[in-house]
Order: structure tokens, then C-alpha cells, then sequence
């Protein structure tokens, strides 16, 4: 890998996270290939804190997290705040690696709304490409509470046990997860870990500029096209990189959106009304935000339980409440600690000893809304998730369906034997209404912000990219992160990250081949 100081390569990658380093690594293989790819953050390397699955809670708020804030939420919790990691790897660096292949249904569903070419049989195949170590969580880290938590849920709720979730789609089920690491020492399976360290150690990847600590905050446009990117080192000197075929973004669902912005790309009547100059009117940049939002339920445990997890939140149940749902509805993760940070804004207390489950909408109809506030690309962006604002009140409604499933569960052997008590919402919180109320107040998120630079049809006025992940109206630009989801997959969304770097690595790789390409580098 060369750290030999250039201005122009043939691809410039903005965001090293888990897209960018799929697509990084993959254009490189070609040894005459040069990429730069673009990390605001610092390397994962020789960082215990970060390479250590288990300590990823004390990452979020720290020095490696963008730690936006969401807007006031009139029906649901405005305290949010939606961690995004600052460091090479990106959120896989940061998160819990939890492993879904998405669904069939959830890539048919996409390419229903616009996306061809991006359905499931399309799709399938690029999971078995993954370089990342996606293996069931290890014997050692299976805990006892965990272990009595599915079968009390398997027989409470007549649900199947699953050894191994990516074996086979599913409609219901309860079992540990799948996760990207390495069990016999807890070490991450990150994008960064899976696609970039064996390069960056071996220095094999003579055409791979890894630009740490460089922040991109305005793309350069020439003629409908983009040329380069404007970035800003730590030591605040700037610069331009220019791109000789594409710019291709991978910075996320919230600094992808924000970059276009900036750069004049997106809505007409919002830029101007910050005083930024319109390069290209683009709509849909920043609309249809999505996440996974969830709620919680919290026992106080008669006495501490076992320490051995993975990252202690190593099983999940899935519940489909409706027979016409491609896929599961209704999601919880097991979380073998008392999670009361939302619940103790309320005045609940946090057990000294504890375990929670949270139900999660996998098909959340809510629609958000990502937009600036300042033409100063250093301020925050807005994000605007419009929490439990569906017209028929679906996400709520799942909630209440969550705490009640989750209750049936608690009173099932040999689950229960360990509970001492229900701690929040409480035994006194019954009726649907009051379960509403409490659900929606300590909501928060599981970090799945996606959507906001959607892909869709070539007539779509609101899509952002077309299947080829093409900006529409633009040349030498495409975008590939969480993005570009045109709606939520029922399940953690990272493994499709992935999978959508390893199609549009594809997708360039094939134009980059194509002889009726024109523009300069041979791409159209």
C-alpha cells in the first residue's frame, strides 16, 4: 500500500467504513488501479478498544463517534442520539457485528420499488464473497441466562429454535446470532479487519492510499460531473483530490446526504434558503430517512449472572404477527445487562442487576427527513426521524405487541427462575395505552440510519442513484452505503452494506470494461 503523497487517482472513496472498504479493496486488486480512500477518522490498527468486540459500548459518545442528535420527537423520544463511527471501518468497527444476510423478501422488496437488478437471486450470491469471519456466537460465550432465555421463548411463544440464522430465510425464530469476529480471541471481523489489514500490513497494494484523518466537506463539479473531492487533513490544510474516472461515497446514511448538500446537490428551495450555491436540484437527497427503532423492557435478576458473552447481546427473537409479512415483524435483542439509560430520564432506576429484552420494528412505517441547518459544512446536519408518525400508528402498535411478547417470555421456565422483578415499564403498566406511552418515551435506536439517498426507477422523481448506483443527472459519481436503501431490511443491516460494496465494486469493475464508454477512464 503506498503512502506516497498524490493529488489524482483513478477513484477517490469518500468514507473508509464498511462499504468504501469493501470497494477499496476490491478495485485494487487491480494492480494499475489506483484508489484514494478518504477516512475522517484514525486507523483501527493497535487499538484494543476498538478491535475488542465486548468493549463496544464504551465507544458510542467517545472521541471516535460523530454523535449526531435528532430533532424534537413529538410521539417518541427526542434524546436520541445516533453514534457514527470516526475511525477506519466505520461502523463496523463500532457496533455489535451482528450478521444478517438480509431476506429474500427484504431485496425483492427493493427491486418492486425500483431497484432491478437487485433482488434476491441477484443478491444471494455476493454473501459468499463476504471476506468477513461471519460464524455463529462461540460455545464459550453462549451464557446460561441467554441460553434459558430461548427456550423459554421457543416454548412460550411457539417459535423455532435456530442454530445459525444465515442458513436458511425464516419467518420466526429465537437463537444466538450470527457475528463478524473471531470467537477464540472476541477480535473483530470488521470491514477494515476483513478487507483492509492484510493489505495495509503486507504493503501489497501498491495502488491503495488509505488517507486517514481527512475529512471530505465539498465535492468538485465540472460540467455535470464530478471531478474530485475537497478535504481537509488534521492539520486543517485543504486540498483537492481529483478523480479520474469516479467519486464514489460511501460516508453513510447521514455524512453521504450531507456532502451532496453541500456541494449544492439536493433540494432547490432548502439550499438557496441557506445561501448555497444549486449545482444540481435533487429532491430526494436527504428524504425517506429510516431506522430501526426499538423499545425496552428491563428485569432486575436475583443476583449477577454469568460474565461469559461475546458482546452481551448475543441472542435475538423473531416474531411474524401478520401472515401476509414477507418476513419477521417484530424483533428483540437480549441484552444481558439492565438497559435503563432512556427508562431512568422517567425516573426508573437502574438494578444492580439485570437483563433486557428490546422489541424492535423490522418494517417501521415511519419516514424521516435528514437536511442542513447551515451552509457551515462543519455543523451538524439535522436528523429529523419522524418517530411513530405513521398514519395508522403500525410502529407503535408493534412496540405494545414487543412488551407484551416479551412479558410471556419472562413468565416462562427456565427464563423466569432468574427474574426477580420487572423493572420497566413495571407490573402496574398494563393497557395498551399506558404501554404506548412508556414504549414510545424510552425508544431508541439500534444505529440503522439508512435511505436518505435512495435508489429507485429512472423515472423516480425521489431517488437519489439508479440500479447502477449512479447519481441521476450527474456523471463520475456513484453512492454505496446504507444510503441508498430504498426501505429497511426486517434485519441488522450491516451484512447488506456489505454486500451492496461487493455489488458496486462489480458495477464499476463492469463499466470500467465496457467499450461504448466515452468519459475519461473509460466510464460512462
Amino acid at each position: 500500500m503506498s503512502r506516497h503523497e498524490r493529488t489524482s487517482y483513478d477513484y477517490v472513496i469518500v468514507g473508509g467504513g464498511t462499504a468504501g472498504s469493501v470497494i477499496a479493496s476490491r478495485l485494487t486488486e487491480d494492480p494499475d488501479v489506483t484508489v484514494a480512500l478518504v477516512e475522517g477518522g484514525p486507523s483501527d490498527i493497535d487499538r484494543p478498544e476498538v478491535l475488542t468486540l465486548r468493549r463496544w459500548l464504551g465507544l458510542l459518545g467517545g472521541e471516535l463517534d460523530y454523535d449526531y442528535p435528532t430533532t424534537e420527537q413529538p410521539r417518541g423520544n427526542s434524546h436520541i442520539r445516533h453514534s457514527r463511527a470516526k475511525v477506519l471501518g466505520g461502523c463496523s468497527s463500532h457496533n455489535t457485528l451482528i450478521s444478517f444476510k438480509p431476506l429474500p423478501s427484504d431485496w425483492d422488496e427493493w427491486e418492486t420499488a425500483g431497484a432491478e437488478g437487485w433482488g434476491a437471486s441477484a443478491m444471494d450470491p455476493y454473501f459468499a464473497k463476504l471476506r468477513n469471519n461471519v460464524v455463529p456466537v462461540g460455545e464459550q460465550d453462549r451464557n446460561a441466562i441467554a441460553r434459558d432465555f430461548i427456550a423459554a421463548a421457543k416454548d412460550a411463544l411457539g417459535v423455532p429454535e435456530i442454530d445459525g440464522f444465515n442458513k436458511e430465510p425464516f419467518h420466526e425464530g429465537v437463537g444466538f446470532f450470527d457475528l463478524s469476529y473471531h470467537p477464540e480471541t472476541n477480535k473483530r471481523s470488521s470491514a477494515s479487519v476483513a478487507y483492509l489489514h492484510p493489505h495495509m500490513e503486507a504493503g501489497d497494494r501498491p495502488g491503495l492510499h488509505i488517507l486517514l484523518e481527512t475529512w471530505a466537506y465539498r465535492l468538485e463539479l465540472a460540467g455535470g460531473r464530478a471531478t474530485g473531492v475537497h478535504v481537509r487533513g488534521k492539520d486543517g490544510a485543504e486540498r483537492l483530490i481529483s478523480a479520474e474516472r469516479e467519486v464514489l461515497l460511501c460516508a453513510g446514511a447521514v455524512d453521504t446526504p450531507r456532502l451532496l448538500m453541500h456541494s449544492g446537490i439536493g433540494p432547490r428551495a432548502d439550499l438557496e434558503a441557506l445561501g448555497i450555491e444549486v449545482t444540481h436540484d435533487l429532491p430526494g437527497v436527504g428524504e425517506n430517512l429510516l431506522d430501526h427503532p426499538e423499545s425496552v423492557i428491563v428485569w432486575e435478576t436475583d443476583g449477577p449472572i454469568p460474565d461469559n458473552s461475546a458482546m452481551d447481546s448475543d441472542a435475538g427473537l423473531f416474531l411474524r404477527r401478520e401472515a401476509q409479512a414477507g418476513g419477521p415483524d417484530l424483533m428483540f435483542h437480549f441484552y444481558q445487562i439492565p438497559f435503563t439509560d432512556n427508562p431512568e430520564r422517567l425516573g426508573y432506576e437502574r438494578p444492580p442487576h439485570g437483563v433486557s429484552l428490546t422489541p424492535n420494528i423490522p418494517k417501521p412505517r415511519s419516514r424521516g427527513r435528514l437536511y442542513l441547518t447551515s451552509a457551515d459544512p462543519d455543523v451538524k446536519p439535522a436528523l429529523d426521524f419522524r418517530y411513530f408518525t405513521d398514519e395508522d400508528d403500525y410502529d407503535g402498535r408493534t412496540l405494545v405487541d414487543g412488551i407484551k411478547a416479551a412479558r410471556e417470555v419472562a413468565r416462562a421456565e427456565p427464563f423466569a427462575k432468574w427474574l426477580k422483578r420487572e423493572v420497566c415499564p413495571g407490573p402496574g403498566v398494563t393497557s395498551d395505552e399506558e404501554i404506548s406511552e412508556y414504549a414510545r418515551k424510552v425508544a431508541h435506536t439500534v444505529y440503522h440510519p439508512a435511505g436518505t439517498c435512495r435508489m429507485g426507477a429512472p423515472d423516480d422523481e425521489l431517488a437519489v442513484v439508479d440500479p447502477q448506483l449512479k447519481i441521476r443527472g450527474l456523471d463520475g459519481i456513484r453512492i454505496a452505503d446504507a444510503s441508498v436503501f430504498p426501505t429497511m431490511p426486517a434485519v441488522n443491516p450491516m451484512i447488506g452494506v456489505l454486500m451492496t460494496g461487493e455489488k458496486a465494486a462489480d458495477l464499476i469493475r463492469s463499466d470500467d470494461r465496457s467499450p461504448t464508454t466515452t468519459a475519461p477512464g473509460g466510464v460512462a
